[in-house]
């Protein structure tokens, strides 16, 4: 009974991904990377800043999930991956709360 229960443990440590995941974020990143060539060839003002980066966002997400096996990792796994974005995103508002209080710089996107 326990041989089989370490089996079962070490079997779940190595999910195997069916080829259809990989071909689906292949084809995802892309399509993903001609719409990025297509909507930098049009003018949207302050918004290609934000169509860049949510376009980039889908991308990496994609990317952690599948190929890092995330999607299949263990909780603890998902937990750290959060903890890391959370972290980032506190560097961020931390530079960007930084960069935005000093005097004498462009604050708007286009100055």
């Amino acid at each position: 009974m326990a041989d089989h229960a370490a089996h079962a443990t070490h079997a779940a440590e190595h999910h195997v991904v069916p080829l259809k995941f990989y071909f689906g974020v292949f084809l995802l990143l892309m399509v993903m990377t001609v719409i990025t060539v297509l909507v930098a060839s049009v003018d949207l003002g302050p918004l290609n800043v934000l169509v860049a980066l949510t376009i980039a966002i889908i991308k990496a997400t994609a990317v952690v999930l599948i190929f890092m096996h995330v999607w299949w990792g263990s909780k603890l796994t998902k937990v750290l991956v959060i903890a890391g974005i959370f972290w980032l995103f506190i560097m961020l508002v931390f530079t960007l709360s930084d960069y935005l209080t000093r005097s004498g710089w462009p604050t708007k996107l286009g100055q």
